[in-house]
């Protein structure tokens, strides 16, 4: 009887020491595989993009004139944008985690995971459509009354296409993924932490800023980062929304917009040929390298706080 009680017990250890080898192999594997892309994308980026760096662009401009206005434009359009977003992102959480009801927050929660699947276009069309003449009038009295403001100076599109437009398009395109890595983050907040802070007096949003706060930072800083990546390589929204220029501007409301990387690929590519594949190529490369310097600052930082 001991004897068959062992066999079958040698048996069931050798069964999960192959399962735990076949699962260590696949996520090795799983693993390797995500460099050897990365390494692939990065390869194909630099060999095509080279010709252009080292020619320059088909109109004989350098290729660092030429990528300079558009990889401005993608960082400032991408910044205000995560301006906006993440103090609402972070106000959405904590409602939803810590003062809805429980039915409400249930709701709320399913409606952020459902914008998070719109696509890119019906942003874009609704930014042109809708949003874009509803900013107009405001654009008006911003040049008129603070005008003054480098951001505001005129004079104002009367179209409404203008970066400020793409702005609030691109943060109400982040936001509902921003909202939801958020609240994930602050109901993991630990109970005893609350209940102590709440014990001591503290009022809920006393609690909030002493306790769900300081341990959500890291996830917050993820979520922004996640937000700034997809903000970062939009296309079609900007594309459809933006009225572009090669210009370098700080502006909001003006008529002369700098254009995006993503966007301005989206529109010259199908025209593109011989050399002017290689330089929007090379924009891409750019495009490629200030997105994987902002992730890994993120990740810098997350694991620095985490340390720390």
């Amino acid at each position: 009887m001991s004897a068959t009680t062992n066999g079958s017990t040698d048996a069931a250890l050798r069964g999960r020491r192959l399962g735990d080898a076949v699962f260590a192999g696949m996520s090795r594997w799983a693993g390797a595989l995500i460099l050897i892309v990365l390494a692939a994308v990065a390869i194909f980026l630099i060999a095509q993009a080279l010709p252009a760096l080292i020619q320059g662009t088909d109109e004989g401009e350098s290729f660092l004139a030429y990528v300079l206005p558009l990889a401005f434009g993608t960082v400032w359009a991408a910044a205000l944008a995560l301006a906006m977003a993440i103090p609402v992102a972070i106000g959405i959480a904590l409602f939803i985690s810590h003062y809805a009801p429980r039915r409400l927050a249930a709701g709320l929660g399913y409606i952020i995971d459902l914008l998070a699947a719109v696509p890119s276009v019906v942003f874009g069309l609704w930014g042109i459509q809708v949003l874009a003449p509803a900013t107009v009038p405001l654009a008006d009295w911003l040049t008129a009354n603070a005008g003054w403001i480098p951001l505001f100076a005129g004079p104002a599109s009367g179209t409404g296409r203008t970066m400020l437009t793409v702005a609030i398009v691109l943060a109400v395109m982040i936001l509902p993924i921003m909202t939801a890595m958020c609240r994930e983050v602050f109901l993991q907040t630990p109970r005893l932490n609350e209940e102590a802070a709440l014990a001591l007096g503290a009022t809920q949003w006393e609690m909030i800023t002493m306790s769900v706060l300081p341990y959500g930072r890291p996830g917050i800083v993820s979520a922004a980062m996640l937000g700034l990546g997809r903000a970062l390589g939009e296309t079609m929204a900007v594309a459809m929304v933006l009225s572009p220029a090669t210009v370098i501007s700080f502006a909001l409301v003006t008529t002369q917009n700098p254009a995006t990387i993503a966007s301005n690929i989206a529109l010259n590519f199908p025209e593109a040929h011989g050399l002017g594949v290689n330089t929007l190529i090379a924009t891409g490369l750019v495009l490629f390298v200030i997105t994987l310097a902002v992730n890994a600052l993120a990740r810098w930082y997350v694991n620095r706080r985490t340390v720390g």
